[in-house]
């Protein structure tokens, strides 16, 4: 055996009695501190006897973590990934139950809620010692990717040798934001891509803006980029009048229906149909290997939609689930303490982040991230050819602290870590990779609707119908303004052949709100109402929407001139003319015209369409929702996200081209893998040195 072999070993067995030494040294403190814990007999023991009993123990709890953790996982590969996250510490506290049982001196007694805290802290001191040993010794933690990646290879058919596609999609980051932040230095793995910072190496990857359709916000962007097909889908949420049911993007049943819709409408099952996974994402993309994937919440779990590379790659450890909880409840209370920062300092604009939100946030930035961070290191040593990863944790922050905010760029931070600890893992996967990295929709910052004018846009719509409100939107200028749209308009005199209309509770229009885009509809009316017959019921309606501050412009259905824009001072442009005469689009730049006219042929758009006003100068827009931070509607950055490919891809699109609508995107993506089968990757100079 060469000298290089018996190095290695030695090295590995240097390691393996470290970690025993650490955890042996760790379950003598813990049995000094916590009273229901002990490592002696009821009649003493001396020091000595002590320091074996822990030594036995802990030795033992780490045989029974490596050998019968793994098996118990892959039992409960069919419990939902949180449920089987709070399930490991029971567990985990009844191995070390067993371990302290099947020492030869049987000194070692504990209750079981201790057991459970004293095996979390065990199995986090464990891992964070072999972490950082592994650390300091870059071949062992190379050795460790290899090791891993031949266990898969055992386990599955052969690899092919062409180049595999991972898609890391940062849910809403827009193409500004990114840039921003490799300009400040906090994304210094997409620089290194970009070039931006390295005059040596050549950038590898390109940047690529592209535009989403009107409904700017992750259900019809991800529809549209994992299934070919965003159709009928004009918000994130609407309401349906041939099913009298509220449709929402992230609403399981809802997320079920729409991947079924637009499976028929493309003609295929998705993106990601051959070999592919789907990881953290709202739809499957027709990927047979899926976690946290909403469209699969709604039905019963099997063998054929469980995630097991997923969470067996997450849970077969059992310190990931406590470093996980511990990284919890230190971003609970972070978040707590920005927000109370926020309210001592007076900080606009503001929303409530109290409830559950902390808990929210805290899932999103860390449990989420963390499981679908594990799933797609996972899917890479397995060879999988495709992968779709959404990391969401900028986007639940971003809402509530602000696209720019200090918060938001801590978040951009952590993920480019995310990102640098995939790359690295590709590089010891069993073919190469290319790893592209795209967001879903941006942000646009702005105090929220209802904290500029009081009143929410329901309020303002009931006042304009002529309904009943709360008392507090009858005292604001809006309100009154709108009291007063409505005794004008009841003085008009009323055309022939129509009728006044009593609005009664049945009639009562449903809104809806998507960031700053609003939908109206009448339920108790079968079809798409047009103009002329919202002015009959509700001659007021339309005038005081149209004329308020707050709104950019409206869009309805008209019988004598089809589809129309309507905005202040009886702006009304037929969406046919909108290329010569945009009037209330002006303000939200090219595209917007082609966006709303291809929502209005949409089956399921609301009666009225609405949405906020738009400071082109400052990007701010008015959020229908509790949001400083929005997406939704048209109006900033929240409709320009981003696409960062490898240069060793073709283009997204030609030279003076943009890439516009997420069902572009599509085809873009569709034509990198078709790429990706028929061609091997060239030769890597930065995989070869990290090999």
């Amino acid at each position: 055996m060469s000298g290089v072999r018996w190095r290695r070993i030695a090295s590995q067995i240097g390691r393996s009695v470290t970690v025993w030494a650490v955890a042996t040294l760790t379950m003598l403190v813990l049995a000094g501190i916590l009273p229901d814990f002990r490592l002696r007999s009821a009649d003493g023991d001396s020091a000595t006897d002590i320091a074996v009993t822990a030594a036995f123990g802990a030795g033992a709890f780490g045989l029974l973590s490596a050998l019968v953790w793994p098996l118990l996982v892959r039992l409960l590969l069919l419990v939902p990934a949180l449920v089987l996250g709070l399930l490991v510490f029971f567990l985990n506290g009844a191995l070390l139950l067993v371990a302290l049982r099947i020492t030869p001196v049987e000194r070692g007694t504990a209750a079981w809620e201790t057991a459970i805290v004293v095996a979390a802290v065990m199995s986090a001191v464990a891992s964070a010692t072999g972490a950082a040993l592994a650390v300091r010794d870059d071949a062992a933690y190379r050795r460790r990717l290899y090791r891993l990646a031949d266990r898969r290879r055992r386990s599955t058919p052969p690899v092919p040798a062409t180049p595999g596609t991972v898609f890391l999609q940062l849910d809403g980051v827009g193409h500004d934001v990114l840039l921003h932040a490799v300009d400040q230095g906090l994304m210094p793995t997409v620089a290194r891509w970009l070039g931006t910072h390295d005059a040596v190496l050549p950038s590898s990857h390109r940047l690529t803006p592209w535009r989403t359709d009107w409904s700017s916000q992750t259900g019809a962007s991800q529809l549209g980029i994992l299934h070919g097909n965003n159709h009928d889908v004009p918000a994130f949420r609407w309401y349906e009048k041939d099913r009298r049911e509220v449709m929402v993007c992230n609403r399981p049943s809802s997320a079920v229906e729409l991947q079924q819709r637009a499976a028929r409408y493309a003609g295929h099952p998705g993106l990601l149909a051959d070999d592919g996974a789907s990881r953290g994402n709202l739809f499957s993309g027709g990927a047979d290997e899926q976690a946290l994937v909403l469209s699969i919440a709604a039905r019963r779990r099997s063998r054929e939609n469980r995630s097991r590379s997923g969470y067996f790659a997450y849970f077969s450890d059992p310190a990931n689930a406590v470093r996980t909880a511990l990284s919890f409840a230190a971003e609970v209370a972070r978040e707590i303490g920005q927000s109370t920062r926020a309210r001592w300092t007076k900080q606009l604009p503001r929303v409530s982040r109290g409830g559950l939100y902390p808990f929210i946030r805290a899932f999103a930035t860390v449990v989420e991230r963390d499981v679908v961070v594990s799933a797609v290191m996972g899917d890479l040593l397995a060879g999988r050819a495709s992968v779709y990863a959404d990391l969401v944790a900028y986007d639940e922050v971003a809402h509530h602290s602000g696209p720019t905010s200090r918060d938001a760029e801590k978040v951009l931070q952590r993920l480019d870590r995310s990102l640098a600890l995939i790359e690295h893992v590709a590089a010891h996967a069993p073919r190469p990779y290319r790893i592209v990295v795209l967001s879903d929709h941006g942000q646009s910052p702005g105090e929220t609707f209802r904290s500029r004018y009081g009143l929410t846009l329901g309020d303002l719509v009931r006042a304009g119908c002529g309904l009943p409100v709360p008392r507090r939107a009858e005292r604001t200028r809006s309100g009154a303004e709108a009291r007063a749209a409505v005794r004008a308009a009841l003085h008009r005199p009323v055309e022939e052949g129509s009728e006044q209309h009593r609005p009664t509770r049945a009639s009562e229009p449903v809104v809806l709100a998507s960031g700053n885009l609003g939908l109206v509809s009448f339920p108790d009316v079968p079809h798409r109402m047009t103009k002329e017959e919202i002015d009959a019921r509700h001659p007021a309606l339309l005038p005081t929407l149209a004329n308020h501050p707050g709104i950019g412009f409206l869009l309805v259905r008209s019988e004598r001139r089809g589809g129309v824009v309507l905005g202040a001072h009886g702006a009304e442009v037929p969406l046919d003319e909108l290329d010569d005469r945009p009037g209330p689009l002006a303000a939200f730049g090219p595209g917007a015209a082609d966006a709303v006219r291809r929502t209005h042929s949409f089956p399921h758009t609301a009666d009225i369409m609405v949405n906020s006003s738009h400071d082109p100068v400052d990007g701010e827009v008015l959020a229908f929702e509790e949001q400083i931070g929005s997406h939704g509607g048209l109006g900033g950055a929240q409709s320009r996200p981003f696409l960062l490919s490898p240069v060793a891809l073709s283009a997204p699109v030609a030279a003076g081209e943009e890439l516009a609508g997420a069902e572009q995107v599509h085809h873009v993506l569709r034509r990198w893998l078709e790429e990706s089968d028929a061609s091997h990757l060239p030769a890597d100079p930065r995989r070869e040195r990290a090999a």
